[in-house]
């Protein structure tokens, strides 16, 4: 991955200036209340900034899949009061993104105001980056400034359309995840170790083959480590595992050893006869899962093998749980691991990327969410960056 080139906000005046500013306030709501506040909480320090530097700030975002209609029910107006409690400031509501509501709202801003958009997606044009959509936003703002992150692998009029139209900058929150994906594979500090879980090869295999070639040592986990020692010749019992994908594991295997890349696979599972809370299990050795069992974790022999991994690595990426974290007993190796991770962030420096909406979850679990180096929200922007893959809403972001 070539090193980002691209304007912050450092670069901008912003005193008396529009600025459209693309957040992602795609959070999680349940009976009408929001249940996870993170998005929010972490781009309001962007906002803020802008605010008080007498910026006309403007904020779009979209919220679930209204598919070009409009949907009471995926109205943006509940983040109205949320985001002016993150921010400790009012926060105006124009019923529309674009047209004769959007630019009233915008010409009553005054310097310092704040006013949030209806959700984009109540536009077709939006996912299919229509020009008209692009155009339309464009004139509500000076200046673009993207905070979305986790929306930049979609080439949509409100990322990638109206960044070709004004000038463009990365918020705060798009800067950091810039520089710590950057610090995880583009320029890394060696030796990096990624750790990679998760069900399935099969929704992986980017991911995967883009990792072989950037990592020292390749640490799998979850049930797509089963089809691997499965593809070795191993009997796993009922563990979830994919017959179909075995040889594409060997030629994983293969692939690593040619570049170099170690692969570490369980040397022993936790094993129980059903998937429920408790079940009774016990651990064995990779080559001894009975036929009626299955694995539902990696065993402590393992978790000391990748311990001493990284104990002796600079850099680590993280993208799926060891196990089936949700439930006790079969959180053991992610609580321990994340850790023992969150230990050598403080005491030796350590760089802890990690990402994904699994990880996210058994980090927090864990309790080491804050002391992890950087830990991404962007889901599935952060997987496609992990994969090799260009993201429209950051390459228009790149100085030519």
């Amino acid at each position: 991955m070539a090193p980002m080139s691209f304007k912050t906000i450092d670069a901008l005046e912003p005193a008396g200036k529009r600025v459209l500013l693309r957040a992602d306030l795609n959070v999680p709501v349940r009976d009408g209340r929001i249940t996870d506040r993170t998005r929010i909480e972490r781009l309001a320090p962007t906002i803020k900034e802008l605010s008080d530097k007498g910026a006309r700030v403007i904020v779009c975002s979209h919220f679930d899949r209204p598919k070009g209609k409009r949907v009471p029910e995926m109205s943006l107006k509940p983040m109205q009061e949320a985001l002016a409690a993150a921010l400790g400031r009012p926060v105006a509501f124009a019923d529309d993104c674009v047209g004769p509501e959007a630019e009233a709202a915008v010409a009553a801003l005054a310097d310092g105001d704040v006013l949030l958009l209806e959700n984009t997606r109540y536009h077709a044009g939006e996912e299919k980056n229509d020009p008209g959509l692009s155009a339309g936003l464009a004139k509500l703002g000076d200046v673009f400034v993207n905070d979305a992150f986790s929306a930049a692998h979609r080439a949509h009029s409100s990322t990638e359309g109206v960044a070709r139209l004004l000038p463009a900058y990365a918020g705060r929150l798009m800067e950091a995840e810039l520089k710590a994906l950057d610090a995880a594979l583009g320029n890394p500090a060696r030796p990096v170790v990624a750790i990679v879980g998760g069900a399935k090869i099969s929704t992986k295999l980017d991911l995967l083959g883009n990792l072989t070639g950037k990592v020292n040592v390749l640490v799998i986990g979850g049930a797509m480590a089963n089809t691997f020692l499965a593809a070795q010749g191993h009997s796993m019992g009922k563990s979830l595992q994919e017959a179909e994908m075995h040889d594409t594991a060997r030629t994983i295997l293969a692939e690593a050893a040619a570049k170099g890349c170690e692969i570490l696979l369980p040397v022993d599972l936790v094993v129980a006869g059903e998937f429920k809370a408790n079940a009774p299990s016990r651990t064995v050795a990779i080559d001894r899962v009975p036929d009626d069992m299955m694995a539902l974790d990696v065993g402590l022999d393992t978790v000391a093998m990748v311990e001493d991994r990284l104990r002796s690595a600079s850099t680590l990426v993280w993208n799926g749980p060891f196990g089936a974290f949700e439930i006790p007993p079969f959180d053991t190796a992610t609580v321990a691991v994340a850790q023992t991770v969150a230990s050598l962030t403080a005491s030796s420096g350590l760089k802890s990327i990690a990402g994904g909406g699994d990880t996210v979850s058994a980090l927090r679990h864990a309790g080491v969410m804050e002391r992890m180096t950087y830990v991404s929200s962007a889901g599935g922007a952060f997987l496609e960056w992990l994969e090799g893959k260009t993201l429209p809403g950051v390459a228009a972001l790149e100085q030519g």
